[in-house]
């Protein structure tokens, strides 16, 4: 028999976290023009070029934890503003590859120091990006996000 909850439950909790989190950031994103969403595929793949990483579609989805079909559907809006370019693999003509544009540059440039501020704002309560509470819900954050949903032998 379990013990019946006196207070808010950690998936409540990080539940709330995020949605809290990507209404902050798609505010602070609104007047740069982009969602929480595509903005998550652009700084991705901003960081993935500057490693000389030109990924498909399928390995931006793995990466952002995005469902493959959202990423499709945000890659072809974002390459509709301009913003990204989508390129069929020669070596595998069922990927896609993309890359940001010189404008997705950019507007991702201006994005990111967007995001960064507000990060800033939204880790205060625990000592801001570099305190060792941050560091420390990073790292449980990472081990949960880590560990598979079925434990080893079914579920």
């Amino acid at each position: 028999m379990s013990k019946a909850s006196t207070g808010p439950t950690p998936g409540f909790l990080v539940w709330r976290l995020s949605m809290k989190w990507r209404v902050a950031v798609d505010r602070a994103l609104a007047p740069v023009g982009l969602t929480h969403a595509q903005y998550s595929l652009m700084a991705t793949l901003h960081g993935l070029d500057r490693s000389g990483v030109r990924p498909s579609q399928r390995e931006l989805a793995d990466h952002t934890g995005l469902e493959a079909l959202y990423v499709s559907k945000l890659a072809r809006a974002l390459e509709a503003d301009g913003l990204i370019e989508r390129v069929r693999d020669a070596a595998d003509s069922r990927a896609v590859r993309l890359s940001l544009t010189e404008r997705g540059r950019d507007v991702t440039g201006r994005a990111v120091v967007v995001v960064q501020d507000l990060i800033g704002k939204l880790l205060a309560p625990l000592g801001g990006p570099d305190s060792d509470r941050t560091a420390a819900l990073v790292r449980d954050l990472t081990a949960l996000l880590d560990a598979p949903l079925d434990p080893p032998g079914g579920p």
